[in-house]
């Protein structure tokens, strides 16, 4: 296990690691999958929507992480991802959007949600948006409330599972009007796929945490 995962410290090396120069793209594009515009480094468009999301973190005998599967509704139909979505005008910044993204979506309450860091931004070209992953934890669990105009289940999972190499698996997925992907990787998690951006902004923090261990070690 490439980190300590006990209770103890766990999140002041989670800071640690967020203060670090991030690995970025290259880590990104390990849970990415072979379409064109996912591989090569797309010039965001000047209309692009810009989103935040929330990877929040608690503890509850380890560590947690809450993810979410969306209804069946919109570009990113079914998928299952951290709560987020569009700045609003009345966000006072790109961390109070994720907050209140997730505060709607999941019930997660802001005033409990310490801020460790942030991942790299990432361009989903399918809903043109320019997302920006901020992670966080909360001492206590939370007390968990769907919207279930856009949340059709709850997932929280165990941190330690996407770094077991069973977990880590890869199949041909029917998207959108039917169009497949070849061989798209994913993270198997509670019998859940999870792919796409949410898995290619995981990438990107399992691989820092990695780093940082091999670096501290």
């Amino acid at each position: 296990m490439p980190m300590n995962f006990q209770k103890h410290n766990f999140i002041e090396q989670i800071k640690s690691v967020l203060d670090q120069p991030l690995p970025g793209r290259a880590a990104q594009l390990k849970m990415s999958t072979s379409l064109p515009q996912y591989q090569k480094q797309i010039e965001t468009p000047a209309n692009v929507r810009v989103a935040a999301v929330l990877a929040h973190f608690h503890y509850d005998q380890e560590w947690k992480l809450t993810l979410m599967e969306r209804t069946k509704r919109g570009p990113h139909s079914g998928q299952i991802s951290f709560p987020g979505g569009r700045v609003e005008e009345q966000d006072s910044d790109l961390i109070g959007t994720a907050l209140r993204e997730a505060h709607e979506e999941v019930g997660i309450l802001p005033k409990h949600v310490e801020i460790l860091g942030k991942l790299s931004s990432l361009y989903i070209p399918v809903s043109n948006s320019l997302v920006h992953p901020f992670v966080g934890y909360s001492k206590q669990s939370p007390d968990y409330k769907l919207e279930p105009e856009e949340v059709e289940s709850l997932i929280v999972a165990s941190f330690t599972d996407f770094f077991n190499p069973d977990k880590l698996k890869s199949k041909n997925l029917t998207v959108g009007n039917g169009f497949q992907l070849k061989d798209v990787p994913y993270f198997d998690i509670n019998d859940h796929v999870v792919w796409g951006a949410t898995a290619m902004m995981m990438s990107e923090l399992l691989v820092a945490i990695q780093q940082h261990q091999k670096i501290n070690s």
